[in-house]
């Protein structure tokens, strides 16, 4: 092979090395440097569940870990501290850009993202327990934060703060 031919292979390499380290380079538009998703929040559903836009498509969003008194569900009264839960998910997720975290499964059965949800540096998976507007509910195998839930809802159980003024009332049992 001539000079030429040489300088020509060499120099289509380095645009093939140039162009794979900027392709691999490149994050999707919704992804963060740790790993998290960006999202926009476009409807609150209740307290513990909300709708993004992803890839062009309406999907909900069900917080990992934690559960909130229900508002929404079908033949089911608005428990205690539901409104209050769901206003507060509202007031500070709804019309926000937050960035989800996923744990070991992505869905759950009924076809919704499983996630923890940050604004900043605050997962507000932890805030709804801290602040009495959720009880914990583990489901494993997303269980990755659940040391951190449990702390949190202690704290909340002992300052009777939120469903914890009345736990009874925001879960009632089935008899």
């Amino acid at each position: 092979m001539n000079k030429r031919g040489i300088l020509y292979i060499t120099a289509l390499l380095c645009v093939m090395v140039l162009f794979s380290i900027v392709a691999g380079c490149k994050d999707s538009p919704a992804s963060t440097k740790s790993g998290r998703e960006t999202a926009k929040v476009e409807r609150v559903v209740d307290g513990d569940t909300f709708e993004i836009k992803r890839d062009g498509k309406k999907e909900k969003v069900r917080l990992i870990g934690v559960d909130t008194p229900e508002t929404k569900k079908p033949n089911t009264p608005v428990m205690f501290y539901g409104k209050e839960a769901s206003d507060f998910t509202k007031k500070k997720l709804e019309n926000k850009t937050v960035e989800l975290e996923w744990d070991v499964e992505q869905k759950d059965q009924y076809g919704r993202l499983l996630a923890y949800v940050w604004i900043g540096d605050e997962m507000f998976n932890r805030t709804l327990v801290r602040e009495g507007y959720a009880r914990i509910a583990t489901f494993p195998p997303n269980v990755k934060y659940v040391d951190q839930f449990k702390q949190d809802q202690e704290e909340a159980r002992k300052g009777s703060k939120g469903l914890w003024k009345d736990y009874d009332k925001a879960f009632e049992k089935k008899k």
